[in-house]
């Protein structure tokens, strides 16, 4: 099975399984995570979260509105703009 099919298997029931185990660090039965299982179920977390649910639902989501409606701080995604100035 590649991954892209397990994340299409992958059941709410099984995403909130994983999701809590890389959260407690551990597995339901106790049995600690090791570094690279924890990795390994975040990335299935939050792909699995890209493809199923609303973005204020997603792994990492941080509201970033103010009660007036605008935003706190700047757009992460949003280009930069670089200014050259030159001596003339």
């Amino acid at each position: 099975m590649t991954y892209e099919e397990m994340l299409k298997a992958m059941t709410p029931e099984m995403h909130r399984a994983l999701r809590t185990a890389v959260e407690l660090g551990k597995w339901p039965n106790g049995e600690k995570l090791s570094e690279e299982q924890r990795g390994v179920c975040l990335r299935a977390v939050i792909a699995y979260d890209q493809q199923n649910l609303p973005e204020a639902e997603r792994t990492g989501y941080i509201d970033r509105t103010r009660p007036d409606g605008t935003q706190h701080g700047r757009d992460p995604l949003e280009p930069d703009v670089l200014k050259i100035i030159t001596d003339n």
